[in-house]
C-alpha cells in the first residue's frame, strides 16, 4: 500500500487515545477504531506511522500489529487465547533437559533454574523437569496456578504474553519476559539456550540466522509493547 497521509497525530478521547493520519482515525484490519489505553503507545504507535516512506510496511510497525491483534482478536476471544497461552504449561521449553554433555547442562542450571524458581515463588506454581524429550505430566496445581496468572492479564498484556511464549515456546520464560523478570536479551538467551549451545560448535546456517533474528524482534516487541501499557 502506497502512503497515502502527510501529518500523524495523537488525539485523546473519552474512551483512550487515537491515532490519527491527516485528522481521520486509524483503523484495525478488522475496522475497528484504534482506541489505546496509554499515550504513551498511542505516541509509539504514531511514530511507527510516522516512520514508513512511499509503501507502507505492516512488518516495520509491530506495535501496531500487536493492537490490532488486541482489538480484533484476543478481545473477541479471549478464552481461547488464554487456554492457548496456559497450554504451554504443560509442555514448557525449561523442563526439558539434557542428559549430556555436562557443559549444556552446566548453562541451564544457571539460566533456566533460576527461572523455575521464580514462577515456583511468585505464582506457586512448581513445575517438574526431566532429562530428555520424553513427555512428562505436569502436577495439576501447577498448571492451574500458571493458568490462573495468564488469565489475570487484560486483553492487551495478554496480547504480548501469548507473542512473547508462542516465540520462546515457554510460558515461563514469557511471564518472565512480561513480568519484567527477563529483558528481551535474556529472554532470547534463555529459549536459545541449545540452539546457541549447537551454533557455537557447528555454526550458524542461513535459515536459522534468519529464525533466530525474527524471534529477537517478537522478544523485543512483546516487552516494549507491554511496558508502553504502564505498571
Amino acid at each position: 500500500m502506497k502512503r497515502f497521509y502527510q501529518e500523524v497525530s495523537v488525539v485523546a478521547t473519552e474512551v483512550g487515545f487515537a491515532v490519527h493520519l491527516d485528522n481521520r482515525p486509524v483503523r484495525t484490519p478488522a475496522k475497528a477504531l484504534l482506541t489505546l489505553p496509554t499515550g504513551a503507545l498511542a505516541e509509539a504507535i504514531a511514530v511507527e506511522w510516522r516512520a514508513q516512506a512511499q509503501d507502507i510496511r505492516p512488518a516495520t510497525m509491530p506495535l501496531m500489529q500487536l493492537a490490532s491483534t488486541t482489538l480484533d482478536l484476543t478481545s473477541r476471544q479471549r478464552h481461547s487465547v488464554i487456554e492457548q497461552v496456559a497450554a504451554y504449561a504443560g509442555t514448557d521449553l525449561v523442563c526439558y533437559q539434557v542428559e549430556r554433555p555436562e557443559e549444556l547442562r552446566a548453562r541451564e542450571a544457571v539460566v533456566w533454574q533460576p527461572l523455575l524458581d521464580w514462577v515456583a515463588d511468585h505464582f506457586g506454581a512448581v513445575l517438574e523437569t526431566g532429562r530428555g524429550l520424553m513427555p512428562r505430566p505436569q502436577p495439576e496445581s501447577a498448571r492451574a496456578a500458571l493458568r490462573a496468572a495468564v488469565a489475570a492479564c487484560d486483553d492487551w498484556r495478554l496480547t504480548a504474553l501469548q507473542l512473547a511464549t508462542t516465540s520462546a515456546g515457554s510460558l515461563v520464560i514469557g511471564l518472565a519476559l512480561i513480568k519484567g523478570r527477563l529483558d528481551p536479551g535474556q529472554a532470547f538467551e534463555a529459549s536459545e539456550l541449545h540452539e546457541t549451545y549447537q551454533l557455537d560448535r557447528w555454526g550458524e546456517d542461513p535459515d536459522a540466522a534468519r529464525r533466530r533474528r525474527a524471534l529477537a524482534v517478537d522478544l523485543e516487541a512483546a516487552r516494549r509493547f507491554s511496558d508502553l501499557l504502564g505498571p
